[in-house]
């Protein structure tokens, strides 16, 4: 079963037992994390695509580190003007273990499936 969760802005495509590194999320290394916003839920032959999101659908992740990213440079430059400022940049990141795919009290992928298609006819 794959899930696809969105944090920090970005989409992630995750199953169980992967791990994936996102931006910072708060919390201490070995604390637990519910991810809610769920776009799409699947299993290889059905899935779910939620409107915006999946209902009731969640991902449970464990915090396994809170690292840094590598330091990006930025450098600007007016040629001719002595105009030269030089800083850096280090995104907070967060190393996440998925635990668990949930798909929500409603009873599994093709309930949720049929609730989604009856909102589109209607």
């Amino acid at each position: 079963m794959f899930a696809i969760i969105k944090t920090g802005g970005k989409q992630y495509r995750v199953s169980q037992g992967d791990q994936i590194v996102v931006e910072r999320i708060a919390g201490e290394v070995g604390s637990e994390v519910a991810l809610t916003e769920v776009l799409a839920l699947g299993d290889g032959q059905s899935g779910s695509i939620g409107t915006p999101t999946v209902a009731n659908a969640s991902v449970r992740a464990k915090i396994v580190q809170q690292p840094r990213g590598t330091k990006v440079l930025v450098f600007k430059k007016k040629r001719r003007k002595n105009y030269r400022r030089k800083r850096g940049h280090r995104q907070e990141l967060t190393v996440l273990k998925i635990q668990e795919i949930s798909a929500g009290k409603e009873g599994g992928l093709e309930q949720s499936r049929d609730s989604t298609l009856e909102a589109r006819v209607e």
